[in-house]
């Protein structure tokens, strides 16, 4: 299995000949950092698209990847209003209608379980305004175009490994240990969007007790609305008190054979 990191909460995901991508996202600003240099456009193969919420940097790219790479997307039902409207055919959405909703996919299963976004803390808040200032109503649209939705968080079973991917880390403790009563191999879990994200992070690593976690979304994708993360105290409080779990820093558009 190749797990691909394109940056923000995007990974392509490749087991034999069947490849899939989770919340593909590649558009960035002039001033983001690290640079992307692959285009949504230039995305032509991913056979299932698995979306996480309908924020921007989840969902905005979504509609072109999945019309060229003619994909079938599994969503929220607020993620799939938003792509319509964004103008993907509605064949090519498939609602996510419940939690643990199943999907067999070529030898292979995706398991979808409702969870929540994390709540911005008021000093990250006060922070993206500062940075933002004026720019705040030219950005706007991206925030009234793309609502959240129900965030949903994706169990796969993959060559047989467990890879479990989180859009958000907003999971109440009851969503953790539910999902922490089967073994994880692989965590993907996002640090971006608390101030204590570093924190939050390493509680999932505790409860959930993988073998392998893979940090995501601590680059700034987007400024100023994003901000660049030094993920440094999370890896070293689980190097520290997780001794039974490898962390895996991937640089952009790095693959890892697991």
């Amino acid at each position: 299995m190749e797990i691909t990191w394109w940056g923000a909460a995007g990974f392509r995901v490749k087991t034999g000949k069947v490849v899939f991508l989770i919340d593909p996202y590649l558009s960035r600003n002039k001033i983001a950092r690290p640079k992307q240099y692959l285009k949504p456009e230039e995305i032509i193969e991913g056979e299932l698209i698995f979306i996480s919420h309908g924020h921007f940097d989840h969902l905005l790219d979504v509609p072109l990847i999945a019309k060229n790479a003619q994909s079938t997307v599994y969503c929220s039902v607020q993620s799939s209003q938003t792509l319509r409207e964004k103008g993907l055919d509605k064949k090519q959405i498939h609602e996510v209608p419940l939690d643990g909703y199943v999907i067999d996919f070529y030898g292979n299963q995706a398991q979808a379980f409702f969870s929540q976004h994390v709540v911005f803390d008021r000093k990250l808040i006060l922070k993206t305004l500062m940075r933002m200032n004026i720019r705040l109503f030219q950005l706007l649209p991206l925030f009234k175009e793309y609502p959240v939705g129900q965030v949903l968080s994706w169990r796969f079973k993959v060559e047989g490994k467990i890879v479990h991917y989180f859009g958000s880390g907003g999971s109440p403790p009851e969503e953790m240990e539910k999902l922490a009563s089967q073994p994880t191999d692989i965590l993907l879990i996002p640090l971006q969007g608390h101030g204590d994200i570093c924190n939050i992070a390493l509680e999932y690593v505790h409860v959930m007790q993988p073998k392998i976690v893979i940090p995501h979304h601590q680059d700034d994708f987007f400024p100023p609305v994003s901000a660049s993360v030094d993920i440094t105290p999370f890896i070293k409080s689980v190097e520290r008190e997780c001794s039974n779990t490898e962390v895996k820093v991937l640089e952009l558009n790095e693959t890892i054979i697991l």
